[in-house]
């Protein structure tokens, strides 16, 4: 309590913006962008080591390594991850509509790139569930079904040729993946890591649930055993259920007996994994044990033939060799790589930032841009597909021990050792059981629709952001959904500049501290003087307004009066020109006493109910354009015509500097009519008003 009776007492004089400029001796040098240029491209021996050292992170800390402390406990993170990538690997190269063993690749190439240039710690890179669907979007475009349909002489109607059809798609998922991985190198040397700022938290829950939906529609062919026609483009998603609803009848029955089996399998054996997470040291790799139960059935029963259930079928031993991406596609694929590019950036930089604070390391956005850049390029020339941070690997490398990227690294080796020697035991394998773990996987981002209650109590806007971020992209497919939400978001931060909040302000007994009137009960006005406060900054697309507002709160309507007073002098000089002609023609030798001239006042005094003076806080305003400027000049010059003066108070250093060099200054504006502080600005205000009251009773 004793703090809060708490006093202090300041005496100085009453400083305007000059005089505070004069007492800190305000620098006025500038550097010029040729020396800091010159500056920045100086190059040392420290400056090469740094730059070398930031630009590949593991020179940095794998010298540095503490074995004792992390090796074990990135071995078993290394390890576990490496076993849930195999099937989530798998899983995730049905939505970018690739061949299975094509998920593993992308599991092993990029996660090895990472381990070199990444800063994240803690984040496990590989195949995502919304990248991978957007993936699958431009591939199922650019390669459809009916591009490959040949005749069959044994059924005696069209098929499709499955190796042409899925050799292009790779061919189209590599491509679009190199270039969404260039345009995260080249937005990771302009040094463009801020770009996610626009991609806030409500935005990207928002975003993921949306393309969660499209993950699950785009899974139900391999649920329910049908193949219907892929749509692409806007509202595709509703021509897709559409069609699957009208396909139902003939399901599959046995496909759909697998996937029944395998995802009520599966939530029950990850509730248990949940109830015994204090007791095991490392979770059931129950995604793991999914897919060798379900090949090992599949294998034995032989679901392929006797029930038609559809099959990950040909999975070939070792690597790819290094092919580079079909150029003649780039053009075709550089919206969806611009869009890849920022989706995995965001979902990344966001859980790397996560961990950083959790553990108190810091993850380096635009180095995160360049590794992610190379991870994807890199990887598209080995034929990978888009990757970037999965939430659920990331939270068992995390739980399991896993101290550094080292754990990255194992996984990595893990997925080596199943594609050279053990994936083609997997060939059985359903995809309905793919199918199944993902769309287990999905129940996290299907909780995130909880956030919308939340959210609507804390902030309604973020809340309408989530929403239509939601619907956006449900609506419009993940690539255009994304730029409409950035769009609509920015929208928001828009309509809130052009509808702040305006307020008068009085000053709180017995202090230097002003609040807005409606707000409180014991602030009173200072009698006199106005204090005008916006609650948004002041530029082209709210100026009018403000002036508008400070018309109907001070009760003035500055218009209205000055046509009136332009009327008056309208009518003066009428009046003075048919006086001159009366003059001429009676005489010009007159006395102004013998002529009938009629003198018209057209000085407006200061009306008793106005303010003597009216105070701008600008302190939210933290930049003006030449049209804010400008609406302040017309406000001082035309409240200035009907004797209220008008000052400015807490404008920051860059807004004075917008003043200087749009001319606001001129020889009967100077700075004295800025003030620090608000008490500055009523402090002159009415010293002014007692020098104008002592000068009145002097003349008399």
């Amino acid at each position: 309590m004793a703090d809060l009776t708490m006093r202090y007492r300041v005496h100085r004089r009453i400083l305007d913006e000059g005089a505070v400029d004069e007492i800190g001796e305000k620098s006025e040098v500038h550097t010029p962008v040729f020396e800091k240029v010159k500056t920045s491209m100086r190059c040392s021996a420290p400056r090469l080591k740094s730059f070398l050292l930031s630009s590949i992170p593991v020179l940095s800390w794998l010298p540095r390594y503490p074995i004792r402390e992390n090796a074990i406990g990135d071995l078993i993170s290394g390890l576990s991850v490496g076993i849930m990538q195999l099937p989530q690997g798998m899983a995730y190269a049905l939505l970018a509509s690739v061949p299975p063993v094509f998920g593993l690749y992308s599991s092993f190439y990029p996660v090895l790139i990472y381990f070199i240039f990444g800063t994240s710690k803690h984040i496990s890179i590989g195949t995502f569930a919304v990248t991978s669907v957007m993936i699958g979007g431009v591939t199922d475009r650019l390669a459809p079904d009916s591009d490959f349909m040949i005749w069959s002489n044994v059924s005696n109607s069209s098929i499709v040729d499955i190796m042409s059809r899925d050799a292009a798609r790779v061919q189209v998922a590599a491509a679009v993946t190199f270039l969404s991985g260039i345009f995260q190198i080249l937005l990771g040397l302009v040094q463009f890591g801020f770009v996610v700022t626009y991609l806030s938290e409500p935005l990207v829950r928002g975003y993921t649930t949306g393309a969660a939906i499209h993950v699950i529609v785009s899974q139900l062919k391999y649920t329910f055993g049908i193949n219907p026609v892929r749509y692409s483009g806007p509202l595709s998603l509703i021509y897709t259920v559409l069609e699957m609803c009208y396909l139902i009848p003939q399901t599959n029955i046995g496909t759909l007996v697998v996937s029944a089996v395998t995802i009520v399998c599966l939530i029950l054996a990850k509730e248990l994994n949940a109830y015994l997470s204090k007791k095991l040291p490392v979770p059931i790799p129950v995604e793991l044990l999914a897919v060798i139960i379900g090949t090992v059935v599949s294998w034995q029963v032989n679901l392929e033939e006797k029930y038609g259930v559809d099959v990950v079928g040909l999975i070939p031993s070792g690597l790819q060799p290094p092919v580079f991406p079909d150029v003649s596609l780039f053009g075709q694929v550089i919206g969806d790589a611009f869009a890849l590019s920022v989706v995995g950036y965001g979902i990344a930089i966001s859980l790397g930032r996560i961990f950083a604070i959790k553990y108190g390391y810091k993850v380096d956005s635009n180095q995160e841009l360049i590794a992610l850049g190379l991870s994807n390029s890199f990887g598209g020339i080995f034929q990978c597909f888009t990757v970037s941070c999965s939430m659920s690997r990331t939270m068992v490398q995390e739980s399991t021990g896993g101290r550094s990227q080292i754990a990255g690294a194992l996984s990595a080796i893990v997925i080596l050792f199943i594609v050279l020697w053990i994936g083609a035991l997997f060939e059985d394998l359903p995809k309905a059981v793919l199918a199944a773990i993902i769309y287990v996987n999905l129940h996290g981002m299907m909780k995130q629709f909880l956030d919308i209650p939340v959210l609507w109590r804390k902030n309604k806007v973020d809340a309408v952001i989530w929403v239509a971020t939601f619907i956006l992209t449900v609506l419009l497919n993940p690539d255009l959904g994304l730029a409409a939400s950035i769009g609509f978001s920015m929208l928001t931060v828009i309509f809130r500049t052009q509808l702040p909040k305006y307020s008068l302000l009085g000053q709180v007994p017995g202090t230097d501290i002003y609040r807005p009137l409606e707000e409180y009960n014991q602030v009173k006005q200072v009698p006199g003087i106005l204090i005008f406060r916006s609650s948004a900054t002041l530029y082209f697309a709210n100026a009018e307004m403000y002036q508008d507002a400070l018309g109907k709160k001070s009760d003035i309507d500055i218009a209205k009066i000055l046509s009136a007073k332009k009327k008056l002098e309208a009518k003066r000089k009428r009046i003075e020109k048919e006086n001159a002609k009366k003059a001429k023609k009676n005489g010009a030798n007159m006395e102004p006493e013998q002529m009938d001239i009629a003198v018209i006042e057209t000085k407006t005094a200061r009306e008793p109910s106005y303010p003597e003076c009216i105070i701008l806080d600008l302190s939210p305003v933290n930049f003006l354009d030449t049209v804010g400027i400008k609406a302040l000049r017309n406000i001082q010059k035309d409240y200035s015509e009907i004797g209220i003066d008008v000052v400015l108070a807490g404008c920051q250093t860059g807004v004075v500097d917008n003043l200087q060099t749009g001319d606001f200054f001129n020889d009967n504006v100077t700075k004295s009519c800025l003030f620090s502080t608000i008490h500055d600005a009523v402090l002159y205000c009415q010293s002014a008003k007692k020098k104008d009251e002592e000068d009145i009773m002097t003349q008399f």
